[in-house]
């Protein structure tokens, strides 16, 4: 289906676009985003939706095939085999999965112990819905780790996709924080945006960062002391207020995607 939009000037032609804020666009899509849709139920029994949701795969491409923040064209293509999306173009090469970003920490231990499990699996019926998803550069670079794996195994970030976005907000920085290395590797991805800004609002983060005037500052919950211990919340009062600083992003950036896709 034809997409046209107008911005700075200039009109560009293409097949899955969608209005990012800025352009002046005239959007039409076969598709649309079902925000309470949980990616797990059109997943194969014992397989990850970041990999089998077909769903989610097309709701990833809808949502981030859209201009840059210069204006160029970032499409997305779901044709290359063995590739989730990918993108090649005069920016650079880009192979690009899907990660599911609030963790619930079901498995952990002491949650497991405290939380009743239906109160964790509604949280992550939530959490499996798009507000929770973002895409992140899936290719290994020297055989390292990528971002994905980085912000899952390092013990001061666990996964919280708050703390990864303090680690990228630093990166635009140039401060240093646990991801340091790996969002380094990755920079040619990150240089798209421009600016942490740029980047927040190219994937709707709106919600998670508040601007303090000097720039956007991220929304981090508790636990949190500056990256010196473990982020994983110790009883049930602080995961509780975890989780519902979680739900309340996801929330709002479902309904963000919502109005954006319009």
């Amino acid at each position: 289906m034809c997409v046209i939009w107008k911005q700075n000037g200039k009109v560009f032609l293409s097949g899955n676009h969608i209005n990012y804020g800025s352009a002046t666009s005239v959007i039409e899509m076969k598709d649309r985003i079902d925000i309470a849709f949980d990616f797990r139920r059109d997943t194969p029994k014992g397989k990850d939706p970041d990999v089998a949701s077909p769903t989610l795969r097309r709701y990833h491409k809808l949502l981030w095939s859209k201009p840059l923040p210069a204006g160029t064209p970032f499409d997305l293509s779901d044709t290359r085999a063995n590739c989730y999306l990918h993108h090649r173009s005069g920016l650079g090469e880009f192979f690009l999965a899907s990660d599911t970003v609030i963790p619930s920490f079901r498995k952990v231990p002491q949650i497991k112990a405290l939380v009743p499990e239906a109160e964790i699996e509604a949280f992550n019926t939530i959490g499996y819905t798009i507000g929770g998803m973002m895409i992140f550069p899936r290719n290994k670079i020297d055989g390292r780790m990528t971002i994905n794996g980085a912000r899952g195994f390092h013990p001061l970030v666990k996964d919280r996709f708050d703390l990864t976005l303090e680690c990228i907000r630093r990166h635009y920085a140039s401060e240093v924080s646990p991801l340091s290395d790996v969002l380094r590797r990755y920079s040619d991805f990150f240089m798209l945006f421009a600016d942490f800004r740029g980047y927040v609002e190219f994937f709707l983060l709106h919600d998670l960062v508040i601007d303090g005037g000097k720039g956007l500052e991220v929304k981090i919950s508790k636990p949190y002391d500056n990256f010196r211990s473990s982020p994983v919340p110790r009883g049930t009062d602080e995961y509780r207020a975890y989780r519902d600083d979680a739900v309340a992003f996801i929330n709002a950036r479902n309904r963000r995607i919502q109005l954006a896709t319009a």
